[in-house]
């Protein structure tokens, strides 16, 4: 799943970081991307069933089958591994939205919101991502990065789909349709195990909302 090795190069010093962050190391070998991919995976793993502050670095090493050594020769803290997985998750966005994009201004309105609403979905509800985004108030640079990303990207595809759009009220109508998906993702276990029909509701309200707007 985490298999961009360039993906963590450029990971370097954090905001929640008194000290000075060591380098991730990119392995040179198949041998040790695969164990890279491994570790990833788990960590994701880890984290989506134990949320970033209950993962810890040796139940990761074990889940992965990695010795501890080799897990810190690879990634120096906990928060380089939660890092690299943003930091994917970045990279993937771009590319999403890049093929929504490209169809966008043949979509009405209802499609757009109900279209819209699913690629947002997908994108929050990872469990491990999710995890991640709501680790606390102590963010980090890529995760920061992350949240500005998407708000820019479906500002810039309600834009596409209306250009007589403004900037500024793109970038409202984009904070108000992720923060219903939002709700959506994270109240997700309540609607699927109660009949309540709230997640209809937030569908019929984000279509009625740009309808309204984007018209």
């Amino acid at each position: 799943m985490y298999t961009r090795i360039s993906d963590y190069l450029s990971i370097h010093s954090h905001k929640s970081s008194s000290k000075k962050a060591r380098a991730v190391k990119a392995p040179q070998r198949a041998n040790g991307k695969l164990r890279v991919a491994a570790i990833l995976e788990a960590a994701a793993a880890v984290i989506a069933e134990k949320g970033y502050e209950g993962a810890t670095m040796a139940e990761i090493a074990a889940r992965s089958g990695t010795k501890i050594g080799s897990l810190y020769r690879f990634f120096p803290n906990k928060e380089s591994l939660a890092d690299t997985i943003v930091v994917s998750a970045r990279e993937n966005l771009d590319a999403v939205f890049d093929r929504f994009d490209a169809n966008v201004n043949e979509l009405s309105i209802r499609a757009l919101a109900d279209d819209l609403m699913a690629l947002i979905f997908e994108l929050f509800t990872r469990p491990a991502f999710m995890k991640l985004l709501d680790a606390g108030q102590d963010w980090s640079v890529k995760r920061e990065e992350f949240r500005s990303a998407m708000m820019q990207r479906v500002a810039k595809t309600l834009t596409i789909h209306t250009p007589s759009l403004s900037k500024k009220s793109a970038s409202d109508i984009a904070l108000v349709v992720v923060l219903n998906v939002k709700a959506v993702a994270t109240h997700q276990a309540f609607f699927e195990t109660s009949a309540s029909g709230a997640a209809d509701e937030f569908r019929d309200m984000t279509r009625l909302y740009l309808q309204s707007r984007c018209e």
